[in-house]
């Protein structure tokens, strides 16, 4: 164990007050340089400001290349729900599988077409348990499915029945007869697409 060093050995600063120790004394307290404390404050100066630069950067980086639309989810009409390149408005009322169509179109949109099993299985959950008429119809049960714009339906899922319209449920898609009251789901592209 190591004695402290008797008074007599101290610098006559160090005897007696504090408050001079603290400030007069300080190259006997430190033996770092000045000039090493103002070189670790330019680096912490230099870092702060590549730290500040690189996050605007990249926050500008995120930004849709359309600058008029903003997030694209924001770009769906209010009341409607952006997934993808798409928007979707789920009906409250319920009309028979034309008169939904013609309520589509009324707002530039059609009834519900879509081209993948994510974006259907996102139909799905979304309409929980009600039945919604959706775009996909046939002349008759011998005729291929189509969509409103005239596409074939590529057989994503069977569709249950022989009915001309085609409505998507819990279960997954059936078809029925256009009279039959049931809400409806309308589909229209993104603005910013």
């Amino acid at each position: 164990m190591r004695m402290l060093p008797a008074e007599s050995t101290l610098p006559d600063c160090v005897k007696g007050n504090r408050k001079i120790l603290q400030g007069q004394c300080l190259s006997v307290v430190s033996t770092e340089s000045p000039v090493k404390h103002y070189c670790c404050y330019a680096v912490i100066m230099v870092l702060t400001v590549a730290v500040i630069v690189l996050s605007v950067a990249l926050s500008l980086s995120g930004k849709p290349e359309n600058d008029n639309c903003g997030p694209c989810n924001a770009s769906c009409p209010r009341g409607w729900i952006g997934f993808g390149s798409k928007c979707f408005y789920f009906s409250e009322d319920m009309r028979n599988w034309t008169s939904s169509q013609t309520s589509c179109k009324a707002q530039g949109a059609q009834l519900a077409q879509f081209d993948s099993l994510e974006l259907l299985d996102y139909l799905k959950r979304y309409s929980g348990d009600f039945d919604y008429w959706i775009g996909l119809h046939r002349e008759s049960p011998e005729h291929p499915w189509s969509w409103p714009d005239g596409t074939e339906y590529t057989r994503l899922i069977f569709i249950r029945g022989d009915g001309k319209y085609c409505y998507l449920s819990d279960r997954g898609m059936s078809s029925s007869r256009d009279y039959m009251p049931r809400k409806y789901i309308c589909s229209k592209p993104n603005m910013c697409t």
